[in-house]
């Protein structure tokens, strides 16, 4: 826990020191709030709970989108520095500084989780599952999860679980820790043993990842507004492959929209 706590604190600094991947990082937030508006209802929940806030320190991240979908939102990150630079950022946010295996929040409590791409950064299954138990926990009856996670059955994902970290963080493959993670059935699987309702399942961020991190490393120096904003418009464009019966083999991430029974 401690070790963890001071990972996350330390890459916080180097996202506030370095601001870098901009690029990367809005393509990566608008399609995650194309997401988040396509699944939850129009009109605003009660209490909804976003089970981290390195994005909204990262970039813009879905804070003020999800400001206008709830009543009430809570921010929370295992990290202290993440989350005051979260709150330096949105005055108005309510950020919380815990850990999601073991939640301090009472039982039933949300009617919306947000969880994007949280649970792939531990070092075992067993945390992944002990964690949706807690946000099944603390979410109300009918309360929907929106979750996304690293989709293993990306052949390109799955050979980057398998690779030693070092590696791909001595290769800039990767910026930070990457865990365990799961096939879309698996994960499937484990929410209803959980007692989730399955509503939707797909697969998200279909670009190839590493080339066009790289290319924004470079755009981000040297193009235009107007170059900036045709490049973001053809990695957008890559999402059209969510509709495709492949897009478990080119998304980056598994997206699944689930209610508890």
């Amino acid at each position: 826990m401690i070790n963890e706590v001071r990972y996350w604190d330390s890459i916080s600094k180097t996202l506030k020191k370095d601001r870098a991947d901009f690029l990367w990082r809005s393509h990566s937030d608008t399609v995650n709030t194309a997401l988040l508006d396509r699944w939850l209802p129009p009109e605003k929940t009660g209490q909804l709970l976003k089970t981290d806030l390195f994005d909204e320190v990262a970039s813009k991240g879905m804070y003020l989108f999800l400001r206008g979908k709830a009543e009430n939102i809570i921010g929370m990150d295992i990290s202290p520095l993440i989350v005051t630079a979260a709150r330096n950022s949105y005055n108005d946010l309510q950020g919380t500084v815990t850990d999601i295996r073991c939640l301090p929040f009472h039982g039933n409590r949300f009617n919306t989780i947000v969880s994007i791409s949280t649970l792939d950064h531990f070092s075992s299954e067993m945390e992944i599952i002990n964690s949706l138990r807690e946000l099944h926990r603390v979410l109300r009856i009918k309360g929907q999860l929106i979750i996304t996670l690293d989709n293993l059955a990306n052949p390109i994902v799955f050979l980057r679980s398998i690779l030693p970290f070092r590696f791909l963080f001595r290769s800039a493959i990767v910026p930070y820790y990457v865990g365990k993670s799961l096939t879309p059935q698996r994960l499937v699987h484990i929410l209803k043993q959980l007692d989730f309702n399955i509503l939707e399942t797909t697969a998200i961020m279909h670009c190839p990842r590493v080339l066009v991190v790289a290319l924004s490393r470079f755009l981000e120096k040297t193009a235009s507004p107007p170059t900036i904003r045709g490049f973001l418009k053809i990695l957008i464009s890559f999402e059209r492959l969510s509709y495709w019966p492949t897009r478990y083999l080119t998304g980056y991430f598994t997206a699944i929209r689930a209610i508890k029974r």
